[in-house]
């Protein structure tokens, strides 16, 4: 049966009413200075047709090749699954948040294409990102990025088991399953009217579940059914190709949990609403206070990943194209300063080491009133 469904929640937005209207004028500002739009110009084109380019070319690298050379397999079907994520934090991301094109269809149907190779619903994650994580980042109950799953405690929130100690070890094995578990298993349970995700999908009945199972049909035609027929006759089996399959998204799952789940582990603050009403701060201190930016070494990564990691300017700035994440990180920190506001823009290393101390502190059992 379906979860039930949560109340409304928003927040106090006249506590952050003067410091909207000063970083929405500076944004929009920035914008008429380069005479520009907030959406997806000829560079983003390119660099995504690149990234096409490099996922085919490792797919049909993997195929075609690998056929003769079972290592050339082993190196570019992994590279295949790689780029396929590439291209859904460049644009999966964004036309989610319709911020490539002005259209919402031609966003919509981007999305049904390219996360083809992948294999994420890209409606039910649309919903799971946009309507629950960030409308209520952090917030129990709400955000279903946090929801108790009994093997990595999230939140001081959550139960605790002993074996939890170990988190701060085993969580990226954790990691690396999420998107297994997400193509094979939520995504269904999604679909087919088992949480709270189902009312919020976009087409519902039988055209919600046609285009569903035509999409997993797709991906298990193109990941699967085709290198297998393909490689049919050589040292390449059904169970090698599967292995290879699976372990290549596990991979893929850990370094899309790193760049979006990270920061928010890295804040460490955690809210459960309240009973009645809205939460008692505004939207924009909530989201200082649940999310990091950090730099990327070299900095060009940052346009490669997505703009992922300034995650705070994304929040803060969700349909906006990733293009503009670097200024306007910077227009972020300005008006902060003006408004005391607490902006921190920390690097890798930084990262890691406030995610680790986070899992060790909740491995530990710590709880909350």
């Amino acid at each position: 049966m379906p979860s039930k469904p949560l109340r409304p929640l928003g927040y106090q937005h006249r506590h952050d009413q003067a410091f909207s209207r000063a970083l929405t004028n500076a944004a929009t500002q920035y914008l008429k200075d380069n005479s520009d739009h907030r959406f997806a110009d000829l560079r983003f084109y390119l660099k995504s047709l690149t990234l096409l380019f490099c996922c085919l070319g490792s797919y049909s690298m993997a195929l075609f090749m690998g056929e003769a050379e079972p290592w050339i397999f082993f190196v570019f079907y992994p590279l295949f699954i790689c780029f396929a994520l590439l291209l859904a934090i460049n644009l999966v991301h964004d036309a989610s948040h319709n911020a490539i094109f002005k259209n919402a269809k031609a966003n919509y149907w981007l999305n049904f294409w390219v996360t083809i190779p992948l294999g994420l619903d890209p409606e039910c994650w649309r919903v799971r990102h946009i309507i629950f994580h960030h409308a209520h980042t952090n917030i129990r109950g709400y955000d279903l990025d946090i929801e108790e799953n009994y093997i990595l405690r999230q939140t001081p929130y959550q139960r605790w088991y002993p074996f939890m100690r170990a988190q701060h070890l085993y969580w990226p094995l954790v990691a690396a399953m999420t998107f297994p578990a997400l193509i094979w298993f939520f995504d269904w349970m999604d679909r087919f009217q088992f949480t709270r995700v189902a009312p919020h999908l976009r087409h519902q009945g039988k055209q919600g579940l046609f285009s569903f199972l035509l999409a997993k049909l797709l991906h298990l035609l193109v990941a699967i059914i085709i290198p297998a027929y393909l490689l049919m006759g050589t040292s390449i089996g059904i169970g090698t190709l599967l292995l290879t399959y699976l372990l290549s998204q596990m991979f893929a799952s850990l370094i899309f949990v790193v760049l979006i789940l990270g920061t928010h582990w890295a804040k460490a603050t955690f809210y459960t609403a309240p009973k009645e009403g809205n939460m008692p701060h505004g939207f924009y201190t909530h989201t200082f206070s649940t999310t990091y930016d950090w730099k990327t070494k070299p900095q060009w990564l940052t346009y490669w990943l997505g703009g992922l990691n300034l995650h705070l300017t994304h929040h803060l700035f969700p349909n906006w194209n990733h293009r503009h994440y670097p200024t306007l990180a910077k227009i972020i920190e300005q008006t902060a300063k003006q408004f005391s506001m607490d902006y921190h823009c920390i690097d890798a290393k930084e990262l890691f080491i406030y995610q680790q101390r986070f899992l060790k502190e909740m491995g530990s059992g710590k709880q909350v009133d």
